[in-house]
């Protein structure tokens, strides 16, 4: 997506490179750092309450990590393209229910497990035979009930471990549920699965905390048409500066002053820090003063892991009409998996989905190795497919923009450090998918925070002008009016 720089007559109101620093204007104002899901559901908030807002992004398109690629003619989701959670419950459900976007129903177990249903998957060899699915079946049970001997390793030690350790000691303990041959490699397949939806490798995930959040009912939904007009929706009459990369934020008593990358500075009451976190872990944000010790400490601690896309776009389809085609292997790092969207969206297109450190490998490829590798992966289970016309491969891991995809809870450090680095710091407001206890990782968990974040900053805002009588719940929908997305039936 691209976007033109736009001029708004609200901003000329606001200071820009002000050698005074004291703000010009008695209307209240915000500066929102980002334009991925929170901080624009920040501005939203914040403009519709008459704020002065403007919201400073250092690429050239919005969204973040949500980013819809239409190159291949159609929309391709090349970052977040689910909606984990159907229903009226989701903060998002209802923006996205209004919108009348389709989802198409990928599952309808709210587990982290699987975010497909277990008869959607194909699984193969590396010889290019089929798994049996009652193999597939059987396997994925075993591999839940060695989660739940999991738990009991966790009530067991006082001290946090690896899902990748607990599972080894479940395994010795348990001679009856290991696994050898092909079983062992679908077993492997699974841990693999789960690694992708942390976005890091087992012995990296923390035992104690890997299942802290909220699952929402309703299964999950594949955004068919993508998350741009969603994104979109939400960037509508705000002022975007595009191509301002922050570096550093000052706060003081009476506002906050931010220079971006070229020396320009902005000045307003408070700012919506919204970054990911990869770019709060580079340091490449200077704070005057420097945060709060507990609040550096929420950054360096928390996980931040790396899940990238290589979208292939092939002329016609030469597979099964499942979901997910899998590649089972000896460990988890050879094990690979396709989406399938022409199940979902009639267009002929695989996307393979490395993680982890698998993931941070291929990012050290060019462009066409890193096409040409899922092409050999696809190739190993489909002997004869074709080669693609076109593809997409994105770098959420090496973006200086983003630096990873999405958090999880690392080893040995407790799950409220997602509260911690939700928790305001004087004027500033921080939101995103990594602030969210209940939601992490997830765009409903960085929508609600950007809405949080923004609410925080209209009370602080408004008491400090006197008018915090005047504060009134923003977005707020009737019950009566709540909108749940249209699940297209699975084919």
């Amino acid at each position: 997506m691209e976007f033109r720089k736009r001029e708004s007559a609200q901003l000329k109101r606001m200071p820009c490179n002000s050698n005074t620093g004291r703000r010009q204007s008695s209307s209240p104002s915000a500066i929102v750092i980002g334009s991925g899901f929170a901080g624009l559901a920040a501005a939203r908030v914040l403009h519709d309450a008459s704020f002065q807002v403007v919201v400073l992004e250092s690429r050239n398109r919005i969204g973040g990590r949500v980013y819809t690629d239409h190159s291949f003619g159609f929309p391709v989701d090349m970052g977040a393209s689910w909606l984990h959670g159907v229903c009226k419950e989701n903060p998002l459900a209802p923006l996205i229910g209004r919108l009348g976007l389709p989802l198409y129903r990928t599952s309808g177990d709210n587990s982290v497990l699987y975010d497909h249903d277990l008869e959607s998957y194909a699984l193969f060899d590396m010889d290019g035979h089929q798994v049996p699915q009652e193999l597939v079946t059987e396997v994925g049970k075993l591999f839940e009930s060695i989660l739940k001997e999991t738990i009991k390793v966790r009530e067991e030690n006082s001290e946090d471990m690896s899902v990748q350790q607990a599972f080894s000691i479940v395994l010795e303990r348990r001679p009856d549920l290991r696994q050898e041959g092909l079983a062992h490699k679908v077993l492997q397949w699974y841990l693999c699965r789960m690694e992708g939806w942390f976005a890091t490798d087992a012995d990296n995930l923390s035992l104690k905390s890997w299942d802290q959040e909220e699952l929402l009912a309703g299964g999950h939904g594949l955004m068919v048409r993508g998350y741009c007009s969603v994104i979109n929706t939400l960037a509508k009459g705000i002022d975007i500066r595009f191509g301002h990369r922050v570096i550093k934020i000052s706060r003081h008593y009476h506002g906050v002053r931010v220079t971006v990358e070229n020396g320009k500075t902005f000045i307003a009451d408070a700012a919506v820090v919204a970054v990911p976190l990869g770019v709060l872990k580079a340091n490449s944000i200077k704070f005057e003063p420097r945060l709060p010790e507990w609040k550096e400490a929420a950054i360096s601690d928390l996980g931040f892991g790396n899940e990238n896309k290589i979208a292939l776009h092939f002329d016609k389809v030469f597979w099964p009409n499942v979901e997910f085609l899998g590649v089972v292997a000896p460990t988890t790092y050879e094990c690979s998996y396709f989406l399938n969207l022409h199940k979902a969206t009639g267009h002929p297109v695989l996307v393979y989905m490395p993680a982890g450190r698998l993931a941070h490998d291929i990012e050290k490829m060019s462009d066409e190795a890193a096409a040409n590798f899922a092409v050999l992966q696809l190739k190993r289970i489909l002997p004869n497919a074709s080669d693609p016309i076109q593809y997409l491969v994105s770098h959420w891991g090496t973006d200086v923009n983003s630096l990873g995809s999405y958090s999880y809870d690392a080893v040995g450090k407790p799950h409220d450090l997602y509260e911690r680095l939700r928790i305001p710091v004087d004027n500033l407001f921080f939101a995103g998918e990594a602030t969210s206890m209940s939601y992490p990782g997830t765009v409903h968990g960085a929508f609600s925070t950007g809405l949080m974040a923004a609410e925080d900053c209209l009370m602080r805002v408004k008491e400090r002008y006197g008018e915090l009588d005047l504060f009134q719940p923003v977005m707020a929908e009737e019950a009566d009016a709540i909108s749940v997305p249209l699940l297209i039936s699975r084919m």
